[in-house]
């Protein structure tokens, strides 16, 4: 199962990093080929769940998560949420985590456990370099987007 870290120090209040980085529609905007459904009324919370598909026509695949953490930040403390991966292709689960930096930035970490069903485990270091590319391109996009 490859697993990957990417951490970013960001010129954005903590809020600002956890709306960027939490509102899920936008994650398919930043990932080529994606698009990204909620499925759960809002808001965000515990229990929400929503569908990110991945490619075109009968080669794309559904991802289906939900958040079983949410706790967004507050009063200067840690931002934490924690997705876990439901689909057939694709399980595993995601963090993001946000919190005060230095000099008034705001300190990011994205943690991701991919299992890609039926990969050999001789797949796990390329599948890793891939998705640490696609999704800090990724991250980078949604942190740019003031929308």
């Amino acid at each position: 199962m490859p697993f990957f870290s990417l951490e970013r120090t960001v010129p954005l209040s903590v809020e600002e990093t956890w709306r960027r980085l939490t509102r899920w529609p936008r994650h398919g905007d930043a990932v080529p080929l994606t698009r990204v459904t909620v499925i759960t009324s809002p808001p965000t919370q515990e229990g929400t769940r929503f569908v990110a598909r991945t490619g075109i026509g009968p080669l794309a695949f559904e991802d289906p998560m939900e958040v079983t953490v949410w706790h967004p930040p507050a009063d200067g403390e840690l931002g934490l949420c924690r997705m876990e991966k439901l689909g057939r292709a694709v399980r595993g689960w995601a963090e993001i985590e946000v919190r005060p930096g230095p000099g008034g930035r705001t300190r990011l970490v994205w943690r991701e456990e991919l299992d890609v069903r039926f990969a050999p485990a001789f797949c796990d270091e390329p599948l890793r370099r891939i998705a640490l590319s696609v999704f800090g391109r990724a991250v980078n996009r949604l942190l740019r987007w003031e929308g």
